[in-house]
């Protein structure tokens, strides 16, 4: 078994294991975009490098970039002892990039600790899995174990194709959650509990959280205080005070040993615990493999049959994704069915999260309100119509796509392009 110093195992990984936080250090790897979940206090920000916070990254990596960037952050950082995802979405709710990215690193580094971290509305049934990859430790966030305490953080949860909200979208986490973190210790996982603290909301539960992580063996837990993200739901309760945490830490060590160094990192975070050099490695992301990739491959497009722009994106019930081949043109990546209607301002959180892995939607028209919370979420909205060929063209290639605005083309005409929404 390869040693740092005394440590050696499981406890070279610095997040479990504080007398390791100042010689172990983690690389987090940002493969997993998408969330089946949104809290009440998170906001995912793409291409921020001076933030620091779950949530952030300043690139998307596909899990081949991914393998590459942690050879390259390896040779700069050899104290680097862990490789983590932990976003900036949900690893489990993009399962594909995740596990991919878990074989890829784990062929190229089999020195490594392997972690994920999560909010377990995934997690029951993939814990065999997640072990015969090499996973040693995971975090499961759990910030209520009664589902009325959770319905006041938890605004929505998707399962599947279904979309639920505050309790029965509580319910239904806590029951994963609970059921997951069991079958994580049968298998011999090392367990890590986040439970993050809001005012008012859930900090006279925290110890029942506590009570309820020690029944299940659950190994540590980290009492995590808010951090407040302007334009989300809690955000005016502010961040816990400093001597509430304290209090809650001191109860809860009686029943559980606590994390009490915690950084509340980026999901890109690299480094040292005490020295994180995420913002000197961002180019590395940007370009892991000296290509010029980008983060953000895909364009999502209103269309009625896949030729052309031209339908209003509160009307589309799916939306096309295309990426943009090596060799030049574009292709069909998949269709994913948009968010259903009548839920409000949550509906366009929720195309936010859908599109995290596009950098721009297309439409022939749209109002104010999506437009503003995808550009908040990095996604670039524009209005215009015609051949899906020539907005795609416009924005991979930086060119103003308004002058497609408002122009119109015959189908007949258009079907010449086979379909694949290049045009003629």
């Amino acid at each position: 078994m390869e040693t740092i110093g005394v440590l050696t195992g499981r406890d070279r990984h610095p997040c479990f294991n504080h007398a390791a936080s100042g010689t172990c250090g983690r690389v987090h790897l940002p493969v997993a975009p998408r969330c089946n979940i949104q809290c009440g206090y998170c906001s995912r920000k793409y291409d921020c490098v001076n933030e620091s916070r779950p949530g952030v990254t300043s690139a998307v990596l596909s899990p081949e970039d991914a393998a590459e960037y942690v050879a390259q952050v390896l040779e700069k950082e050899p104290r680097i002892t862990v490789a983590g995802i932990a976003g900036p979405g949900d690893p489990l709710a993009n399962p594909e990039e995740t596990l991919s990215a878990l074989r890829l690193v784990r062929a190229r580094h089999p020195g490594l600790l392997f972690c994920l971290a999560t909010n377990g509305l995934a997690l029951p049934g993939r814990e065999k899995e997640l072990a015969s990859l090499g996973v040693s430790h995971v975090t499961v966030t759990v910030n209520a174990v009664n589902p009325s305490v959770g319905a006041k953080i938890l605004n929505w949860a998707r399962d599947g194709k279904r979309v639920f909200r505050k309790e029965k979208a509580a319910e239904l986490l806590v029951s994963r959650q609970l059921s997951g973190i069991a079958a994580l210790k049968a298998e011999g996982i090392t367990v890590k509990v986040n439970t993050i603290v809001v005012p008012g909301v859930n900090d006279s539960h925290v110890l029942d959280v506590a009570r309820k992580m020690a029944d299940l063996g659950v190994d540590i837990l980290n009492i995590v205080p808010m951090f407040p993200n302007e334009g989300t739901t809690l955000f005016e309760h502010g961040e816990p005070d400093p001597e509430l945490i304290s209090s809650l830490r001191r109860e809860a060590g009686k029943m559980i040993p606590q994390m009490e160094h915690c950084r509340r990192c980026r999901a890109d975070a690299a480094g040292l615990l005490c020295e994180d050099r995420s913002a000197e490695f961002a180019p590395l992301l940007a370009c892991p493999g000296g290509a010029g990739k980008v983060e953000r491959p895909y364009v999502a497009v209103a269309t009625r049959e896949g030729v052309l722009v031209n339908l209003h994106l509160g009307e589309a019930a799916k939306l096309a994704i295309f990426g943009r081949n090596t060799e030049g043109g574009f292709r069909l990546v998949e269709e994913r069915r948009a968010p259903e209607p009548g839920t409000g301002p949550e509906r366009w959180e929720q195309l936010a999260v859908l599109l995290a892995d596009c950098r721009a939607v297309v439409a022939e028209a749209m109002g104010e309100a999506p437009r503003r919370d995808l550009a908040a979420h990095g996604t670039a909205a524009h209005e215009c119509s015609g051949f899906i060929g020539a907005a795609l063209a416009a924005v991979y290639d930086g060119k103003n796509i308004e002058i497609l605005k408002g122009r119109k083309h015959g189908l007949a005409k258009a079907c010449c392009g086979g379909g694949d929404g290049t045009g003629c």
